[in-house]
């Protein structure tokens, strides 16, 4: 039997719960995770470990999702899951403040530990939607 992994159970309590249409993106290496047709939200799946008042976002998948969506005339959302709840940020109505952080593992989910540097910026929970 196959684990699934913490994004694939939101993926799946998200679209039982807020967007039946929603679908995985294509790539699995995309800078997005899944779409939804109806509402045209593009949206980035991210589940902590630990809650914080402050959720991060990374520089670049922050770009490449706005970017995206500009090309596709599609809405950016930021979906994060911590222990406290759900939290969802329309990227088009929040304005990040970046910074370097030097604390940033390479990857969260593979197997390479290195830390690197990251531009990110922390979102506050109250710019967002608790779903």
């Amino acid at each position: 039997m196959q684990l699934i992994s913490k994004e694939a159970e939101l993926f799946e309590f998200l679209k039982r719960s807020t967007y039946p249409d929603l679908v995985k993106a294509r790539n699995q290496m995309s800078r997005w995770d899944c779409y939804s047709p109806s509402t045209r939200h593009r949206v980035e799946l991210k589940c902590r470990k630990t809650h914080y008042e402050t959720l991060l976002i990374e520089r670049k998948k922050y770009q490449a999702l706005v970017d995206t969506c500009e090309a596709h005339f599609d809405i950016p959302i930021y979906i994060c899951s911590t222990p406290s709840g759900i939290f969802a940020y329309n990227l088009l109505c929040v304005s990040p403040e970046w910074e370097v952080n030097r604390r940033n593992p390479a990857t969260t989910q593979f197997a390479n530990g290195a830390r690197v540097e990251k531009e990110v910026a922390y979102l506050h929970t109250n710019l967002s939607i608790k779903l």
